[in-house]
């Protein structure tokens, strides 16, 4: 079993300013299994990093990941077909790249829970490997 981070938890674990800090910070320093950020959600959090905060904050993070704290996780051909099909299933939702792509990293990893603060979007997302998949912070 693994966490798979979203952007919004990943994001504000960073940024001490931001409302969820002391949650998401809470949820990542107490998970007892790897924690996963898929690689789409890295480039998100670069531009809200380059956006809100500054350049240290990066370097931080990918010194974490370089030391193990975070596993990347790549997207393989078959997370493309999956994004793909979930883009055009809830079109009318406006589910992004980033989402989707999420969405199948934790398919593949068959994972029954995802750290996001994105309920709107992933609340509506059915995964298919379960009826619905837990959603944290909680």
């Amino acid at each position: 079993m693994a966490l798979i981070l979203d952007t919004g938890p990943l994001y504000a674990a960073l940024d001490r300013s931001d409302a969820d800090h002391a949650a998401c910070r809470a949820l990542i320093e107490t998970a007892d299994e790897p924690l996963v950020v898929p690689s789409p959600v890295l480039v998100e959090v670069d531009y809200w990093i380059q956006q809100r905060l500054h350049p240290g904050v990066l370097v931080a993070l990918l010194a974490d990941i370089e030391s193990g704290a975070y596993v990347v996780a790549e997207l393989a051909s078959v997370d493309y077909v999956r994004a793909r099909e979930l883009c055009d299933q809830y079109a009318d939702a406006d589910i992004g790249f980033v989402d989707a792509a999420v969405m199948a990293i934790v398919e593949r990893l068959n994972e029954p829970k995802l750290a996001t603060l994105d309920r709107r979007h992933f609340g509506l997302l059915r995964p298919r490997h379960r009826d619905a998949i837990e959603l944290l912070p909680a």
